[in-house]
């Protein structure tokens, strides 16, 4: 076995929030960046909003990202609470539109910088040892051929909701709900004309639905229920599309583009939780490690790049020795996710037609 290396940072994780932090500190500090995959996968596409646009100049890599020619993300169209549509227009926002994104591409792309700004990358490779040895971290990772012992001064969880740094440090993960959702991707055979640019949600009453066109000219088709009592039809492509025709606004869009699919129906962890900590001696999470988000709030993504950003900061800071702990940085978070429940509550306390299903009665504004 090597003799360990020794980095200022490990970072467990290179999906967007993993890399944006490696990116953003592999300039000026030794980054060590570990992830189970070589490369990413394929995942439900995500709508990254315009404020993302000055954290993506702060992180210097804004020009870079729009030369990738992700889909401008146009705002939003919610059929919920049996009104008329509500329509939110990005044209009018001063950072302008957002992207819908090819995760795969965005997160291969913050790789890429990540390792062209200095930071090595281990991938595929998996956390089986860590240790606090006075103020260092000492990490084994398992590669498969061999084991790789690494030292760190510092080391950062972006390792998604399964938060594998944290739980080896045994702190417990808060999950306030058990949101999923099942999606499937195709062509439409026909242009898009019903809302080109737009992410579109319509409720039912045993959850909520989202389409939205992908980088690749497909669009992306999801129900979001809780797994304990979700349709026995979503788990099979042909029913699954007969009940989304089925819905007034959906099954209009996707009748008008013709959409089709014919993959299987996947399944992703959709829920909103945290980290009973979200940071402690020489360690932080970042990203759905810290916090994850119910996806009808649209902050998955900016959540990764704003934790990843601020994270960054904070740990700047102690390795320059400005400041000599996580404090500020886990009150700013615990600030944002007592602001998100309130917006959540909200969201879902607007849909009043069906609170004698399980679904929303579980989401009913608590006095």
């Amino acid at each position: 076995m090597k003799p360990a290396s020794y980095f200022d940072i490990a970072v467990i994780g290179a999906g967007p929030a993993g890399a944006a932090f490696a990116q953003t500190l592999a300039p000026r500090h030794r980054v060590l960046l570990i992830d189970r995959r070589e490369t990413p996968e394929r995942r439900i596409g995500e709508s990254l909003i315009p404020a993302a646009r000055r954290l993506l100049r702060d992180m210097a890599i804004l020009d870079a990202h729009e030369m990738i020619g992700h889909p401008a993300y146009l705002g939003n169209i919610s059929h919920w609470g049996g009104g008329p549509a509500q329509s939110t227009d990005f044209l009018r926002d001063p950072d302008g539109p957002g992207w819908h994104l090819d995760w795969a591409a965005f997160e291969s792309f913050l790789r890429t910088a990540a390792a062209r700004r200095g930071a090595t990358i281990i991938a595929p490779a998996r956390l089986v040892g860590l240790e606090r040895v006075g103020d260092t971290w000492e990490l084994v990772l398992s590669n498969k051929a061999e084991e790789i012992r690494a030292r760190a001064r510092l080391a950062v969880d972006a390792s998604g909701r399964a938060a594998t740094l944290a739980k080896r440090l045994g702190v417990a993960r808060d999950n306030i709900d058990r949101l999923s959702a099942h999606w499937v991707a195709g062509p439409m055979d026909r242009l898009d004309t019903g809302a080109p640019g737009f992410s579109i949600v319509e409720s039912e009453p045993e959850g909520w639905w989202y389409s939205a066109p992908l980088a690749d000219g497909n669009r992306v088709l999801a129900f979001h229920g809780d797994p304990d009592m979700a349709p026995d039809e979503i788990r099979e492509p042909g029913r699954f599309m007969d009940r989304a025709l089925d819905l007034p606004a959906m099954g209009t869009l996707l009748r008008d583009a013709a959409f089709k699919t014919n993959g299987p129906v996947t399944v992703t962890a959709a829920n909103s939780g945290r980290l009973s900590r979200l940071a402690g001696e020489g360690w932080l999470a970042i990203g759905d490690a810290a916090l994850s988000f119910d996806p009808i709030a649209s902050r998955g993504i900016f959540n990764a790049l704003y934790t990843a950003w601020s994270g960054a900061m904070a740990c700047h800071d102690i390795l320059t020795g400005e400041r000599d702990g996580f404090a500020d940085y886990a009150a700013d978070l615990a600030t944002v996710w007592t602001l998100y429940q309130r917006h959540l509550q909200v969201v879902y306390g607007s849909e009043r037609r069906w609170t004698a299903s399980p679904f929303w009665q579980r989401r009913l504004p608590r006095n």
